[in-house]
C-alpha cells in the first residue's frame, strides 16, 4: 500500500515537472513579443514617472520590486501580486482567476516575465497595461488614457492628489474609482499619504488598506483574499 502511495506521488511530482517546463517554455517563447508590443506604443514610461511618483507607487503596489525576482511573499504591505505578477496576468491569462492558476502565474513571472524583461521595461508595461476603469467607467488600461479620462490631462500635467487618486485606483478599480466612488477614493488617498509620510507601517503582508475600511466599501467589491478585518 505504502508503495503504490509511494508511485502515485511520484508520477504527480514528473506530471507536476512535465507541465511546469512547458508552461515556462512556452511563457519564454511568447514574451519578448509581448514586452515589445506594448513598449512600442506606451503612452506613459518609467521615465515620465518622477522620484516622488516612482517611490509612491512602489511603496502601493510592490515595496520590494528592484529586490525580488518576481514574486514577493514576507515584505509588508506588498499582498500576493506584484508588479511583475499583475503584468503576467496581462500577458498570459485570459482572463485570469485566482485558484490553481496562481502557481502557472508564480511560474511564467519569475522564469520569463523577470528574466528576460528589465524592472524599468516592466514598469513601463505596468503604466500601460494595468486596469483602471470599471464602475461605469469602461475598460480604461494604462495612466496615460486614465489622467485623460478622469482628469481631461495629460499624464505630466496631473498634480500629485490626481496622480495617488489613480495609484489608489489600481487594486479594485471599481471600488475606488475617482469619479464612481470619489468618496472611497478620496480616503484610500489620504491613507496612502500617511504610508507615504511614514505615519503607517503596514502590519503585515496583506496590510493592503492600511487599516480597517467600512463596510460600504467592503461590500462594494474588493479582490480575493485581499481584505481581512
Amino acid at each position: 500500500m505504502k508503495r503504490r502511495i509511494l508511485y502515485a506521488l511520484a508520477g504527480l511530482a514528473a506530471l507536476l515537472l512535465v507541465y511546469s517546463v512547458a508552461v515556462v517554455v512556452n511563457a519564454r517563447r511568447a514574451t519578448p513579443a509581448l514586452a515589445a508590443e506594448v513598449l512600442r506604443s506606451a503612452a506613459v514610461t518609467y521615465k515620465d514617472l518622477d522620484e516622488w511618483q516612482l517611490k509612491a507607487l512602489l511603496a502601493v503596489e510592490d515595496p520590494a520590486f528592484f529586490d525580488h525576482n518576481g514574486a514577493d511573499y514576507t515584505t509588508p504591505g506588498a499582498g500576493l501580486t506584484t508588479i511583475t505578477q499583475g503584468i503576467g496576468k496581462i500577458f498570459y491569462f485570459d482572463p485570469f482567476r485566482p485558484g490553481v492558476r496562481k502557481y502557472k502565474l508564480v511560474l511564467t513571472s519569475v522564469f520569463a516575465l523577470d528574466r528576460l524583461v528589465s524592472k524599468e521595461d516592466q514598469l513601463t508595461i505596468f503604466l500601460n497595461v494595468i486596469g483602471l476603469g470599471g464602475g461605469g467607467y469602461g475598460d480604461v488600461r494604462g495612466f496615460g488614457p486614465a489622467a485623460e479620462k478622469y482628469f481631461g490631462r495629460k499624464f505630466k500635467e496631473l498634480s500629485r492628489d490626481q496622480y495617488l487618486a489613480l495609484v489608489a485606483m489600481v487594486i479594485a478599480p471599481a471600488t475606488f474609482n475617482v469619479k464612481g466612488h470619489p468618496e472611497a477614493n478620496a480616503e484610500r488617498v489620504a491613507r496612502i499619504k500617511r504610508l507615504l509620510a511614514g505615519e503607517y507601517k503596514p502590519k503585515g503582508l496583506m496590510d493592503l488598506y492600511y487599516g480597517p475600511l467600512s463596510t460600504a466599501t467592503v461590500s462594494a467589491g474588493l479582490p480575493p483574499a485581499s481584505y481581512f478585518p
